[in-house]
């Protein structure tokens, strides 16, 4: 018997929609991962990781991985598909999408998102190949968009502390985030603060596992947050808590702010908010004298109507204490903006190919409508064609029975890259294997640290599969794409993702990452990335923010909350991320089922009691979940964990069947979080 291979530790990167993109060691022998473990010497990270990703083995080699090519054979959604080889599936490919793309290219839409946040096989050769066909353009909007649109609106680009720095913190104010679940990483810098004396603050409608343990919780009713930013600055003005040469010097628009938060007293702000008036002029105090007082403000709040104008004010809440002076004071949302010098976006994604066509936009959050319009001179032709990659929209698209409605159109061609048959890959003509993190070479930015990372593979594709590179590489090939850039290798992508003035590849190879050379305290003078260097309390097109209420509340719809008077959000459970990982035996086992948390006196008024199976429901739709009365949900308010996938939940929905596709007062995002439900027992 031949000894078996020594040991080889490979540098990985953790390629999931996550703020920490944790630095990984991937241990290899005989051509087989056999552990997944954190760098220990990352800093942002430090070693740790997450239940979900510490399961990655589990998953790359799960036994319902896709390993080949399928073609479907039934009816639209019926499963049923045949193995076929990659030359007969990319010739029927090309041939279909050069046949509509004759036509017109733009009846043709790519639909991906954050499946993995690498730079190579997110969008590297395949925004080229879109790009060379003219296709329609999709806008990326269905996670941050609005909190994104209305940072880069205020600072000039979606810029903020270094996330080591909240451990000197005295105050911390975790807004929108349940950072146990969801930013692991932050939690422990947060827990070293909290040892070293600072005060911890949860400021969130659901009383989330990061609530637990903080000194205080703020529930909040959904959609209020730029309310709550409001009073306090009527508080911080009242009391004269404000920094005033940081004012004059460093912001723009600040007597209309101040005139706009005058018309907010605490009183006010509390009926809005749904919380008791001396609770926010407590915070308000606490903020307003507290040295240094740092915000990690996260996405959840941002999905509502008016997401964009609350991230707006709670992004110059430091501006008017002066919080930015200090390495640990200030406001951590995105870090992704550091990054953008460093990228060099042109060289990867060759927008040159598309020479001089403007082919038209598509938001990725109405799919479930914009697949079932006809052509017009308004929309212009009608989708014939998708091809899906990094992303499970059947299940993670808002509105979903439109979603899947529109899926099921026997005349729309559909094309999905997947590591296994999701909801989406159902419904596909063509069904492709993608390699996993563990198979391929990518680099990656962060928006939760200023550390690029590299991945390298560290075994073999497993049977068939093939990198999302590779994949485009061949389609190109077989549309009869000739320039050299479709030749380029996985390595020669990588190269060209960084400016080597800012990130030097080499080094990146060696040491698995490079921190961005920047200061400590960005804005301690100012220098913010706006024309002016000054943040933008009066923004260019924007106008001063203000409350902007919920498309579906009391106040905005009340003949609506009359029929459905409960506000739905629907949170990620604490082991999948997003509708990932759900279909990992040992994580879903975790999960159990889809769980609706619900306040007691709620679920008492409809004589619904802790573990009934209850449906909840809307005009658009319904979904069946296992009722916890836990003490998580606030009175009016419930708590849907999601994402699952449909064909995993009892009656083959999730919660995407209540939610909608009305769009953010910034940025076109997904209002996930502003949504009128009612709830019942299940047997009814």
């Amino acid at each position: 018997m031949n000894a078996a291979l020594p040991l080889r530790t490979v540098h990985g990167a953790c390629p999931h929609d996550c703020p920490d993109t944790c630095a990984l060691q991937v241990t290899v022998q005989d051509g087989r991962a056999i552990r997944v473990q954190g760098h220990a010497e990352h800093p942002p990270t430090h070693g740790a990781l997450c239940t979900k990703v510490s399961r990655y083995i589990e998953r790359s080699c799960h036994a319902e991985r896709l390993l080949q090519p399928l073609k479907r054979v039934g009816p639209k959604g019926s499963g049923r598909f045949e193995p076929v080889g990659w030359d007969e599936a990319l010739g029927a490919i090309a041939a279909r999408l050069q046949a509509i793309a004759a036509r017109d290219p733009q009846a043709i839409v790519p639909y991906s998102y954050a499946g993995t946040m690498g730079l190579v096989q997110g969008e590297g050769m395949a925004a080229r190949f879109f790009n060379k066909l003219g296709a329609s353009r999709l806008e990326r909007t269905i996670c941050a968009t609005a909190g994104g649109e209305a940072l880069a609106a205020t600072y000039g680009a979606k810029l903020g502390m270094h996330v080591e720095h909240f451990a000197e913190s005295r105050l911390i104010l975790i807004w929108g985030s349940n950072s146990i679940a969801s930013n692991l990483h932050f939690w422990t810098t947060a827990q070293a603060a909290k040892r070293a004396g600072a005060r911890l603050v949860c400021i969130d409608p659901r009383r989330s596992e990061t609530a637990d343990k903080c000194h205080e919780h703020l529930a909040l009713l959904p959609g209020s947050d730029g309310a709550l930013a409001l009073g306090l600055m009527h508080e911080l003005i009242h009391n004269d808590w404000l920094d005033h040469d940081y004012l004059e010097r460093h912001v723009h628009g600040w007597p209309g702010l101040r005139e706009r938060a005058l018309q907010w007293p605490t009183e006010r702000a509390a009926a809005v908010c749904g919380l008791q008036p001396e609770q926010i002029r407590a915070l308000a105090r606490d903020y307003g004298t507290t040295r240094p007082a740092a915000i990690r403000l996260n996405y959840g709040m941002q999905r509502v109507h008016g997401g964009g104008n609350a991230v707006r004010l709670i992004a110059l809440l430091p501006c008017l204490t002066g919080a930015w002076r200090h390495r640990a004071g200030g406001l951590l949302l995105s870090s992704s903006g550091w990054f953008v010098p460093a990228r060099d976006d042109a060289a990867l994604h060759r927008p040159d190919l598309l020479a001089a066509r403007q082919p038209r936009h598509i938001n990725m959050v109405t799919i479930g409508d914009d697949l079932q319009r006809e052509a017009s001179a308004a929309f212009g032709p009608k989708i014939e064609a998708l091809l899906v990659y990094n992303s499970n929209p059947v299940a993670v698209a808002p509105h979903g029975a439109r979603v899947r409605q529109g899926f099921a159109r026997e005349d729309l061609f559909t094309v999905v890259l997947e590591h296994f048959m999701t909801d989406t890959a159902d419904m596909a003509d063509f069904v492709l294997p993608a390699t996993t993190q563990l198979e391929h070479l990518d680099v990656h930015t962060s928006y939760g640290h200023t550390y690029a990372l590299i991945n390298e593979p560290a075994i073999a594709p497993l049977g068939q599969a093939r990198p999302n590179s590779q994949i485009f590489r061949d389609l190109a090939a077989r549309m009869g794409y000739t320039e050299p850039c479709f030749a380029d290798s996985d390595e020669t992508l990588a190269r060209a993702a960084f400016k080597p003035e800012y990130v030097d590849f080499d080094q990146l190879r060696a040491h698995g990452w490079v921190k961005l050379p920047l200061p400590d305290a960005p804005f301690a003078h100012g220098g913010f990335a706006t024309p002016s260097g000054k943040a933008m309390a009066d923004a260019p097109g924007l106008g001063v923010p203000d409350h902007v209420p919920n498309h579906e509340s009391v106040a905005s719809a009340p003949a609506l909350a009359a029929r459905y008077p409960l506000a739905m959000i629907s949170p990620p459970p604490r082991n999948f991320l997003n509708s990932t990982f759900v279909n990992v035996d040992s994580l879903r086992a975790i999960e159990g089922e889809p769980v609706l948390e619900m306040h007691a006196g709620d679920a008492a008024a409809r004589g619904i009691a802790d573990g009934m199976a209850v449906r909840v429901f809307n005009d658009r739709g319904s979904c069946r979940c296992r009722c916890r009365v836990n003490g998580r949900a606030r009175a009016g308010v419930v708590n849907a964990l999601g994402l699952w996938w449909r064909k995993l939940t009892a009656d083959g929905r999730n919660v995407n069947e209540l939610t909608h596709q009305r769009l953010t007062d910034i940025g076109r995002a997904p209002a996930f979080y502003d949504c009128l439900v009612e709830v019942e027992p299940a047997e009814r």
